[in-house]
């Protein structure tokens, strides 16, 4: 659409049809404004309305957006009548959005101006950016050691035997790392294309949870810990079913318990609550007690590669991608993961999974 309007504008330099320009404007999803030559918006479009606010005719564009480039531009359109001009700009209210801007003249007196919103593909972008900085840096530590490693011992023809085991234990170990690494990248990208689909299958929530217990139960006694799992529910007979796939819904609360044994005081109870909500919800709640989280670092666990205790994660052999797997497959099951923690007190991570016949009688009224 945006290319359509350009052309219109190309083909007649001097003057455009205002009424036609702005009635392809009302079916367009940018914003698009015109403006008099003292930077006053006379029309507005229902896209601009939407993004700058109401009550935009009459008031000034600066008013409405942040911009360095924009009285330039329009200055250089007034003189050169076929130019279009570009700039960015972000909106003067208290919300963040990256805007591209073009404008060109109309009229003798009047300027079209074109506001199109870019804050969800710099977003990505961003991330993108972040995402590659993380994980280079992720896989330089472990290569940078086996590397150091494998040169000394090829320079050191006599190392004694228990220096070369224990080089070569610390090498296995930056191998594994690298390679959790890998398979956590694996299952966050299989997880991430596969979001909006919708799960297919059938889980016995109550059934995976025990299984999931039972693995980890020799884990736990090594380290005086107790898992204590409680199925709290108004009727403990009938096994709670949910639509989903049974192993990645494992995964989640693998993930989850994993992580209340990593951080909790060795020797405590992690307490696993199954319960019911009225609104057709089957809860787990797996509760621990320990150091605890500070508040802040709360909206942001579920970040990949975010970590609250960077030394503390890597050395218990985390790769900072464990919460954002259990987040996306949370969210590709219809549910939702709630945090909540007291410093020196007890983590809750709660999840809420719809039971299969409500999550089967909503995708039927949305078909």
């Amino acid at each position: 659409m945006n290319e359509l309007i350009e052309k219109d504008i190309n083909k007649n330099h001097s003057i455009i049809n205002t009424n036609a320009l702005f009635l392809v404007g009302k079916m367009m999803d940018d914003a698009l404004l015109e403006i008099d030559l003292n930077y006053e918006i006379k029309d507005a479009n229902t896209a601009a309305k939407r993004l700058l606010g109401d009550n935009l005719i009459g008031s000034l564009i600066y008013e409405r957006v942040i911009s360095d480039a924009l009285k330039d531009e329009l200055q250089v359109c007034i003189n050169k009548k076929d130019k279009i001009g570009e700039f960015t700009a972000t909106l003067k209210n208290n919300e963040y959005h990256q805007l591209t801007g073009r404008l060109m003249i109309i009229s003798d007196h009047r300027a079209a101006v074109l506001l199109m919103d870019m804050t969800l593909q710099h977003n990505v972008e961003k991330m993108r950016r972040d995402f590659i900085s993380n994980i280079s840096h992720e896989l330089r530590s472990p290569l940078t050691s086996l590397m150091g490693f494998i040169e000394t011992l090829q320079n050191t023809p006599n190392i004694e035997n228990n220096m070369k085991e224990r080089f070569l234990k610390i090498m296995e170990d930056e191998a594994k790392r690298m390679s959790r690494l890998i398979d956590d990248l694996m299952s966050l990208s299989k997880v991430e294309v596969e979001e909006h689909i919708a799960p297919t299958g059938k889980v016995f929530i109550k059934t995976v949870l025990s299984s999931v217990i039972a693995s980890m139960n020799n884990r736990a006694m090594k380290t005086g810990h107790v898992i204590d799992f409680q199925d709290q529910r108004a009727n403990k007979t009938e096994e709670p079913i949910i639509r989903g796939e049974s192993d990645e819904i494992i995964e989640v609360f693998h993930n989850l318990i994993d992580n209340a044994l990593k951080y909790s005081y060795s020797e405590s109870t992690i307490k696993i609550k199954l319960t019911d909500a009225p609104i057709g919800r089957v809860i787990v709640d797996i509760v621990n007690n320990g150091e605890g989280i500070e508040a802040k670092h709360i909206p942001r666990l579920t970040e990949r590669f975010y970590r609250v205790d960077k030394g503390r994660s890597r050395q218990m052999g985390g790769t900072g991608l464990g919460l954002a797997i259990v987040k996306h497959i949370i969210s590709k099951h219809r549910g939702e993961l709630h945090i909540k923690s007291e410093l020196k007190g007890e983590t809750s991570f709660e999840v809420s999974l719809p039971y299969f016949h409500t999550l089967l009688s909503a995708l039927k009224s949305n078909e």
